[in-house]
């Protein structure tokens, strides 16, 4: 018999250790189901899981126990993205190895996955630090760099003078070191890049195909390529007559221009200040922003920082005189290093204008509030509108006029049509010790010199002292620096930067394929059967990076001939934030909740169906005691179903059967559509049904919902389906099908009001919705009758009862 609390630690340990002990979630290539990959975004392990991790991966175990019980053979594997600069950090703040601080941080998160009950097959658990995994990164390198893909350049980094080491861009604050907050400045180093820009028409065009992603993420993606159309204008300098180009996708606002902007970087600014009194005042501000991160320079609300370069440039479409200014807002890395200011239609070049009283004029003319002076604008007008001041393009629309100013200018040799990309190619260089080892060897004689594969893997040493300071540790351990050269077999020394983590994590779910193979870095066959993923599940912050990287990595494999697929992830879905009070949970505000703490008070069955109830998963869901305590009492109420079942000698009541049926089907909708919360509502209600029909047989009834409930709180669902006397597994049962006869002639009568009145009776579809239900009452004669033409200020709906219109 039950107890009045269900004994959710004795259930969770057993179901846990059977599940162990039976491999349930095994998995192999098998052709007799269908197969079926569902993957969350592997965790860095930090030390222990936090609430964002337990949506995450709840939200995915839900999706791969379902498919599993409908017949899918599937593969939901996990593992650790376990090197990076958080653990060289953590081991500098706690005086010890990274390797043993990662270990014991994946030992603590492996345990507490587990006792969450996720349905992991952790035969195929990896973690990158390992060699098994990283010398696979090796070989996919030197793989880029035969084929030219991979290569080595000069670059400006973050730099701390004092710490003698580069930083991430997260790790500039207020232009300042995070650790001993000197100011930190650009310095060039020479750094390994991989050529992505080489798949950037690929990458973009291939979005097309990802017809299960999120719009949003779809849309970060095309503005992080950012392949831009306009036209290349070309500049004359005034004195000395060398080009100046500039690339503009506003080419109808080209009679505006009143100032052109270069980057501190332009190679063509030493020419145009060579001899002025300006010279040294603006190679001093040169100086001082290039040693501004470009981070700081490009952040919004910071007061944008210029000076005049003493030259003038000429417009060549009215050939108009203009200052040439330099900026720190304008960049080498897009278009060509210059723009051309319109701050009339530009917010940012109007408030740089009116920061240095330079000239505005309006060549676009707003149709709902027309401004002929210059003078009376507030900020700039960037809309569409009809040219002024534009010479024999006055009159047309803008847009209209673009396509004709570019033919124009092509015509003229002012110009021409060209595109420019917000793609750079990848810097891959960290001078860091945590991470994986480029497999490069330096030698006087022949050069740069790739490592053998078959001296695979290049492994990082484990005797190393790890200060923050100085770069790289590696550059002091001779053991790994001192090589022979694998060609002249002289003397030569080893590269000692290691890889971004975004490399390792570019190409992992291939690897769970067949996390064991020894010959590859994955098995064609396994791949050729599971990939690729069908559902992939993380947060919005990696939309960008991590899933283009993806994505190129899956490209260049493609070309290698070792996958047959274009695309990685077929479907995906970015899961909400976890908030407390409305703000995001960190140790600095004190707001943390720890799982642990939940897990141990109310049971991890308890977590996992608050976590998603409370919200749906793409959305943000604010932590509430009182849900939790909610979501206990509920199963508390499922568990006492025990105490009733074959009580009753009377049948299955018909009420009962119907609403069995209905939840079968609703709660299968909205699992596969991502509706978890709602389906969870639709089990709740399913539960209330049951009690209210205690006087019958309720037996198929509490079989049925424990199937329901198993994906979301698999524990009390074993346990409850093992004393309900079923001897196999529950989690090796079929998902429960509704009866759609059944459901098809259920009809519900709804009231039809008019302003609080009664006009009008409907039968319907008991499942209708609203949008068919507004339909329905609308096209009804008698509410036709009453309306008439009169407009509908409300439609309300209560829902199985009654609507009532409002007009």
């Amino acid at each position: 018999m039950s107890q009045s609390n269900y004994p959710f630690r004795s259930i969770e340990t057993k179901w846990q250790k059977i599940w162990s002990k039976n491999k349930t979630f095994k998995v192999r290539v098998s052709k007799n189901k269908p197969k079926y990959y569902c993957l969350e975004m592997f965790p860095y392990p930090s030390g222990k899981i936090h609430m964002g991790h337990v949506r995450n991966y709840t939200i995915g175990d839900v999706i791969a126990r379902f498919k599993k019980m409908q017949g899918f053979n599937v593969l939901h594997p996990m593992g650790f993205d376990s090197f990076g600069q958080p653990a060289e950090n953590a081991a500098i703040k706690n005086r010890t190895h990274p390797k043993i601080w990662t270990e014991k941080c994946i030992f603590w998160m492996r345990k507490e996955l587990k006792e969450l009950g996720f349905s992991y097959d952790w035969e195929r658990e990896l973690s990158t630090h390992l060699s098994d995994y990283y010398r696979w990164n090796q070989w996919i390198f030197l793989k880029l760099f035969k084929k030219n893909l991979a290569y080595k350049k000069k670059e400006e980094v973050n730099w701390c003078p004092d710490c003698e080491t580069t930083l991430a861009n997260e790790e500039v604050l207020d232009g300042k070191c995070w650790r001993c907050k000197s100011e930190v400045i650009q310095k060039e180093l020479e750094q390994w890049f991989i050529k992505i820009t080489s798949y950037k028409e690929r990458l973009l065009e291939d979005l097309d195909k990802l017809k299960n992603w999120p719009a949003q993420v779809i849309t970060m993606q095309r503005n992080w390529l950012g392949k831009s159309e306009g036209v290349e204008v070309y500049f004359k300098e005034k004195e000395r007559g060398f080009t100046i180009s500039v690339f503009t996708t506003r080419v109808d606002t080209i009679f505006g221009v009143t100032y052109l902007v270069l980057a501190p970087e332009h190679p063509l600014i030493k020419e145009i200040i060579k001899g002025r009194p300006q010279e040294k005042e603006v190679l001093e501000f040169i100086e001082r922003i290039k040693n501004k991160p470009k981070s700081i320079r490009l952040s919004e609300g910071l007061k944008k920082e210029g000076i005049f370069s003493g030259g003038f440039a000429i417009n060549p479409v009215n050939n108009e005189e203009i200052p040439i200014w330099i900026a720190d807002y304008v960049l080498m890395e897009y278009g060509t290093g210059a723009i051309m200011a319109v701050p009339s239609h530009d917010q940012r070049d109007f408030l740089f204008a009116k920061e240095h009283n330079l000239q505005l004029k309006i060549v676009i003319q707003n149709p709902q509030n027309p401004v002929s002076d210059p003078k009376e604008l507030k900020e700039a007008y960037e809309g569409d509108g009809i040219q002024v001041n534009s010479a024999q393009f006055d009159g047309l629309s803008n847009q209209e006029a673009k396509e004709k100013i570019a033919n124009w200018i092509e015509e003229k040799g002012m110009g021409k049509r060209a595109s420019y990309w917000r793609l750079r190619d990848w810097l891959i260089s960290r001078q860091r010790y945590w991470g994986t080892p480029i497999p490069i060897i330096y030698c006087d004689r022949c050069g740069i010199v790739s490592v053998p594969e078959k001296d695979l893997p290049v492994r990082l040493p484990s005797k190393v002292s790890i200060s923050g300071r100085g770069g790289s540790p590696l550059n002091y351990v001779k053991s790994f620096v001192q090589t022979k050269c694998p060609k002249c077999k002289g003397s030569a020394r080893r590269e000692t930067d290691t890889m971004a983590t975004f490399f390792d994590s570019s190409w992992y779910f291939l690897r769970f394929c067949s996390p064991h193979y020894e010959k590859s870095p994955f098995n064609k066959k396994e791949v050729s059967f599971w990939m690729p993923v069908d559902q992939y599940i993380g947060g919005i912050e990696h939309a960008v990076l991590h899933l283009l990287y993806s994505r190129f990595f899956t490209k260049f494999l493609k070309d290698l001939g070792l996958v047959d697929f274009d695309e990685p992830f077929q479907r995906l879905l970015t899961q909400g934030m976890v908030l407390k009070d409305g703000e995001v949970m960190s140790k600095s505000r004190g707001n943390i909740v720890d799982p642990d703490s939940i897990v141990k008070r109310y049971g991890a069955d308890t977590l996992r169906l608050y976590i998603l109830f409370a919200a749906p998963p793409q959305v943000e869901m604010d932590w509430s005691e009182k849900g939790i305590e909610g979501a206990f009492r509920f199963l508390n109420r499922l568990w006492r179903l025990l105490d009733y079942v074959g009580k009753n000698k009377n049948k299955l009541s018909k009420d009962l059967e119907k609403s069995m049926h209905r939840a079968i089907k609703e709660v299968t909708e909205d699992i596969e559509s991502f509706k978890l919360n709602t389906a969870i509502s639709h089990i709740m209600e399913f539960l209330n049904s049951i009690y209210q029909n205690l006087n019958y047989d309720i037996t198929k009834a509490t079989e049925t919902i424990v199937l329901l409930i198993s994906v979301f709180c698999p524990h009390i669902a074993s346990e409850m389906w093992q004393r309900l006397g079923f001897k196999k597994d529950l989690f090796k049962e079929s998902w429960p099908r509704f009866d759609p006869f059944l459901l098809k002639e259920e009809k519900i009568t709804y009231i039809i009001q008019i302003n609080g009145k009664l006009r009008s009776k409907i039968e319907v579809d008991v499942n209708i919705n609203e949008e068919e239900l507004k339909e329905i009452v609308l096209s009804d004669p008698k509410v036709k009758r009453w309306i008439q033409d009169r407009p509908l200020k409300r439609f309300i709906h209560v829902p199985r009862r009654l609507v009532n219109l409002v007009i």
